[in-house]
């Protein structure tokens, strides 16, 4: 069976989807490319992929779009992780890519290990264990919060009315980073660091987004957040009590 992760990268640039794409197969991945969004969907429709690379500027539907519609559909292409390509400076555009379900962003133009590293760190959290999980095989990895139960090894989230909800690569990471450290405060630097694995860049709201868009699938009342709330000048903390599924133990403080 080949288990070497298979890249799409979509992108009108045809130098640009070269480059990119023979830089990730010297490093062992399987890519394949697309210009545009009807390749992207017919390449999706033939063949497993385990992460996009799309560009958020191309003629005809964008990468917003894309990302959205991607978004919308069950099953696996949906579920899909995305690493958006975006404008240097447009940061507006960043975190609408957020917004529409993006996963991580790298504004262009980029070193193209940089691209290497994000997509490392996508497919790890995607795929296994979290950045900065420690925990060991066989480990159970259930824990529950105010009738919430998120399983870490199958990567799901089931409502207090037994419901699973759908959570992207990138939101689930950053619930697992907050059931993990509960009832403490977290600074966005530190939400980074254990949701995605890598430093903020100056003016990086991209916790916040993903805050927002979490606080939209758990919270009784997103405009007012009472499981996680928004610490002023602090960062963000993490109000119920967690519990390990199994074990009971409470891993509040």
């Amino acid at each position: 069976m080949d288990k070497q992760p298979h890249l799409l990268v979509v992108d009108d640039d045809r130098e640009i989807r070269t480059l990119i794409s023979q830089f990730l197969t010297k490093h062992g991945y399987r890519v394949s490319s697309a210009a545009n969004g009807a390749e992207m969907m017919q390449t999706l429709n033939t063949s497993r992929i385990d992460l996009i690379v799309l560009d958020l500027m191309m003629p005809g539907e964008d990468g917003l779009s894309l990302c959205r519609r991607l978004r919308a559909q069950s099953g696996p292409s949906g579920a899909i992780p995305i690493i958006m390509l975006t404008a240097m400076g447009e940061e507006t555009d960043r975190i609408v890519g957020l917004e529409m379900g993006a996963d991580d962003y790298l504004p262009k133009p980029f070193n193209p290990r940089e691209l290497l590293a994000r997509a490392k760190a996508v497919l790890r959290r995607s795929t296994g264990l979290p950045v900065g999980t420690t925990a060991e095989p066989g480990q159970n990895r259930g824990l529950t919060f105010e009738g919430w139960r998120l399983d870490i090894a199958k990567r799901e989230l089931w409502s207090p009315d037994d419901v699973l909800v759908q959570l992207s690569a990138g939101e689930f990471d950053l619930l697992v980073a907050f059931v993990e450290h509960p009832q403490r405060i977290l600074t966005r630097d530190q939400l980074l660091d254990l949701a995605r694995g890598r430093s903020a860049m100056p003016f990086d709201r991209s916790i916040d987004v993903q805050v927002s868009r979490l606080r939209r699938k758990i919270e009784p009342d997103p405009k007012e957040p009472t499981i996680i709330k928004t610490v002023r000048s602090g960062g963000y903390i993490f109000t119920p009590a967690v519990a390990g599924a199994a074990t009971g133990a409470d891993t509040g403080s």
